[in-house]
Order: structure tokens, then C-alpha cells, then sequence
């Protein structure tokens, strides 16, 4: 009975240190009560996975990484062994993918299982699964956006000497001034709109209105004119003049309908040809008859004498 209280204080220890170690296993999703199945995958670097690392199978935590081993005088180093449930069969096909594990940089194991029916299983512990490493967001950053920061920062520092080699120069100022002349013009520009808009628009208005009322009152005239009366009236003074010139006893019908007035005619302006031609080529024929009275002239000087 002098030991009770020492054995109370080691039984309590005990449960403690089972309750903490299965308690951690209890938070991390495994059942160390369930059976379960060994897996290795070789792998040329882990990139911070840890012993204890979770084991997912689309999301769903399935097991947990049991020991990692390495050997360094091999391209691919690390050995890794991972737990799962017993009930969980891998197939021919599946592979571990090292993957990142949330935003803080962790890692965990992926099992990618092909689905397939009829497929030969794998053998727990005895073959070893292919693997492959995923980038995460960091590496992604790494090898992606950072990679490219130095070219990046280059540009950057040459957009900054040309900038400030702009401002070291004068060509602020000059475009700054043809700013401002720019703006005085557009000023100006804006108060002569102003003033057309205020002075002449009104005029060139009332102008047009005038004109409007000018073309309404033409037309108003035109359609109280008797446009149909006077078509009528000259159709019917048109067939009257057609019927004069068709008729035969009229003057102008027989002008143009009787053949001997336009023989008549020909024959008259025949002779009237003739006559001035002999009055041409004979004018001493007709100048002592119509022009000087040469005769008469001599006669009155010889009864002078």
C-alpha cells in the first residue's frame, strides 16, 4: 500500500500518453483501429512533405504519410511510405502526386486512382506506385511570376530614367505651354460659337421663317389656281389651231394645203432674181429712167442756149 500512489501517478501517465498519441492521430482523420494498407512511391524531392502528412483521394483524407527514407547517391532519393484504409484497393495505374497542402506551404500525397473496372489491384508494400510533383500556388509563383521580375524590374527602371530624363528637360514646359495655348484657342473657339449661337442663329431663324411663309403662301396660290380650267383651256385652243391649220378654206389652211400659191410664190421670187440680176449687169438701162434723168438734163441746156 506504500506504492499505491506512485502506481496511480504511472497508470495516469500512461493513459495520458495513449490518449495523446491516439489523439493525434484521431485529429489528423486516421483510425488506428481500422486495418490498413502500405504503399511507396520514389520521389526526386519532397518539397517539405513531413512524416504524417496527410493522404487524399479526391479531396478525402484516407491515410497519412508513415516514414520517409532517403538515400542521396540516387537521382531519386526519397522513399516514400504511406497508410491507407485496408478497404481502399489501388489498381494497376494509380500514382502518387506530391502536392501542396493550403495556402501555407505545406505538402501532402494525392492518390490518383484510374477509373476501371475488372482491373488487376496493386500489391500493398511489395510494388511501388509512379509519382509525379504538382506545383503549388508558391512554386507557381517561383518558377512563373518571379522568374520573370528581373526583366520586369529592368523595364521598370528604364520607364523611370526616361521619365525623369523628361523632366530634367524642357519638354514638360514647351507642352505644357502648347497646352495652354491650346486651351486659350478652344476658349475662344467656344465664345464665338457662343456669339453665333446668341447673335446670328436668331436672324438665319427668323430668315428661314419668312421664307417658309413665302413658300406656304405659293403654294396656298397654287392650289386655289385652276390648274385643271387652264389644262382644259389650251387643250382646247390647241385642237382649235390643229383644225385651222387642217382646214382648206381657212388662210392658213390654203397657204399650206393649195400648191399653186407656193408655185406663184417660186415663180414671183424667180423674177424678182432675174430683175435684180439684169438690174446688176445693165444699170444704164434704168438710171436715166428712175435715178438722174440724164435726157431731160440735155434738153434743158440746148432751150438754155
Amino acid at each position: 500500500m506504500k506504492h499505491t500512489r506512485e502506481i496511480k501517478v504511472a497508470l495516469l501517465a500512461v493513459v495520458c500518453g495513449f490518449l495523446l498519441y491516439f489523439g493525434m492521430y484521431f485529429l489528423r482523420g486516421v483510425n488506428i483501429f481500422s486495418p490498413t494498407r502500405s504503399y511507396t512511391g520514389v520521389f526526386e524531392r519532397v518539397n517539405g512533405l513531413t512524416e504524417q502528412a496527410p493522404v487524399y483521394v479526391r479531396g478525402y483524407n484516407v491515410g497519412q504519410v508513415n516514414r520517409i527514407e532517403y538515400d542521396f547517391t540516387r537521382r531519386k532519393a526519397f522513399n516514400v511510405s504511406i497508410t491507407i484504409d485496408k478497404h481502399i484497393s489501388l489498381p494497376k495505374g494509380a500514382e502518387m502526386v506530391l502536392v501542396a497542402d493550403g495556402l501555407m506551404g505545406g505538402k501532402a500525397i494525392e492518390l490518383i486512382i484510374p477509373v476501371t473496372e475488372g482491373q488487376e489491384s496493386v500489391s500493398p508494400a511489395s510494388d511501388t506506385l509512379p509519382t509525379r510533383i504538382e506545383q503549388g500556388l508558391v512554386e507557381s509563383l517561383q518558377t512563373g511570376l518571379l522568374a520573370h521580375m528581373d526583366s520586369v524590374l529592368l523595364r521598370v527602371d528604364s520607364v523611370v530614367a526616361s521619365v525623369e530624363q523628361q523632366l530634367e528637360g524642357d519638354h514638360i514646359g514647351r507642352t505644357l505651354t502648347h497646352l495652354d495655348r491650346i486651351t486659350e484657342d478652344l476658349t475662344v473657339s467656344a465664345n464665338d460659337i457662343r456669339q453665333l449661337t446668341h447673335q446670328r442663329l436668331p436672324r438665319i431663324a427668323d430668315s428661314a421663317a419668312v421664307a417658309i411663309d413665302n413658300a406656304n403662301a405659293v403654294l396656298a396660290n397654287v392650289r386655289e389656281a385652276d390648274i385643271a380650267g387652264i389644262a382644259k383651256k389650251a387643250d382646247t385652243t390647241i385642237g382649235q389651231l390643229q383644225q385651222t391649220l387642217n382646214s382648206k378654206e381657212s388662210t392658213v389652211g390654203l397657204l399650206l394645203h393649195d400648191p399653186s400659191i407656193y408655185n406663184h410664190l417660186d415663180s414671183a421670187v424667180v423674177s424678182v432674181n432675174q430683175l435684180v440680176t439684169d438690174l446688176k449687169e445693165n444699170p444704164k438701162r434704168y438710171v436715166h429712167f428712175s435715178l438722174f434723168g440724164g435726157k431731160d438734163k440735155k434738153e434743158k441746156a440746148e432751150k438754155k442756149q
